[in-house]
């Protein structure tokens, strides 16, 4: 029995900030180890829980993640926080199995044509991973989640649309190899919410008992209303990142994750409480804009400020 309620439950929103992550996997330059740990203690200090902290991958290729261990020990001795790292082979998962990391997750791609170009291996030999990924988990001490996202899960850049069927396929036979949870991932921003609402409510509806996260990117502008449709269809785990960082190699140009900050402003107003405060939480972005200077920020919130009477936080 794993702990996926305890640190996702059903009654209520997680935000997870994947910043740390997703939004430093292409930028030229990286904040230093010490600014990261003040960029997550002080969204810890504006109420953020849920961080993906980084990926275990070859450092010499990702050199913005060689410090992921200090990232993960950083968020355990916060109480209440939940660190979650990328590992994408077995070599990876073993790296974060020893960094005690709360959670390990891993892809598979929506379709064969990008799983082929971006993985060299089939969508079979991804999840065949992401099994031995749960056998490994069950195997340790700490065992930690697991979770997997389905990449291009709204479409894709290599052959287009996507058929929500074969997402759908996907979703069972990864809650059925043992994952504790599946993130439908618009990689590249195609989506709207109609296709955004129907997906999620059919993966909610698979899922059973546990949770579905939601992955958005604001490609196309799209993601902010992307994220209000997940939440009507029962999705209750949603990404994004500080000031959008990120984007995405197939979507070149590309804004990219959801704006965290925007995020946690739209939950609040839809009446789901997040216990964040907005307020601090925008002051976070002053760490990115002085590591990163050259590095676009984007945010309503952070432009305009709250609407006149509005709570930084909800009660």
């Amino acid at each position: 029995m794993t702990r996926v309620h305890d640190i996702y439950p059903n009654d209520r929103v997680s935000l997870r900030e994947v910043g740390l992550r997703d939004g430093l996997q292409l930028v030229k330059t990286f904040p230093s180890t010490a600014a990261k740990q003040r960029w997550v203690r002080d969204e810890y200090g504006a109420g953020v829980r849920h961080f993906e902290v980084g990926s275990f991958l070859p450092a010499k290729t990702f050199p913005q993640f060689v410090d992921v261990r200090d990232i993960v020990a950083t968020i355990a001795a916060l109480p209440g926080a939940h660190g979650v790292a990328l590992a994408l082979n077995e070599r990876g998962v073993n790296e974060a199995l020893a960094s005690g990391v709360a959670e390990i997750a891993s892809v598979v791609s929506a379709t064969e044509e990008h799983s082929q170009a971006n993985a060299n291996r089939s969508r079979q030999s991804a999840i065949d991973n992401i099994k031995r990924l749960c056998e490994l988990r069950d195997a340790s001490a700490h065992k930690p989640l697991v979770n997997a996202a389905i990449s291009m899960g709204l479409g894709c850049s290599i052959v287009g649309a996507v058929d929500p069927n074969e997402v759908l396929r996907l979703t069972e036979k990864l809650y059925e190899v043992g994952v504790d949870m599946v993130a439908i991932a618009d990689t590249v921003g195609y989506a709207g919410p109609k296709q955004v609402g129907e997906l999620t409510r059919g993966a909610v509806k698979i899922a059973g008992s546990k949770p579905v996260c939601v992955h958005l990117h604001d490609t196309r502008g799209m993601g902010i209303a992307n994220a209000s449709a997940a939440l009507d269809e029962g999705a209750r785990v949603l990404d994004g990142s500080l000031g959008g960082l990120g984007g995405c190699p197939f979507a070149p140009g590309a804004t990219g994750n959801v704006v965290f900050e925007d995020l946690v402003f739209l939950c609040e107003s839809k009446g789901f409480p997040t216990g964040i405060d907005l307020d601090r939480l925008v002051e976070v972005r002053a760490i990115l804009k002085s590591e990163m200077p050259n590095e676009q920020l984007y945010g309503g919130l952070a432009r305009a400020g709250l609407p006149r009477g509005a709570k930084a936080k909800a009660a």
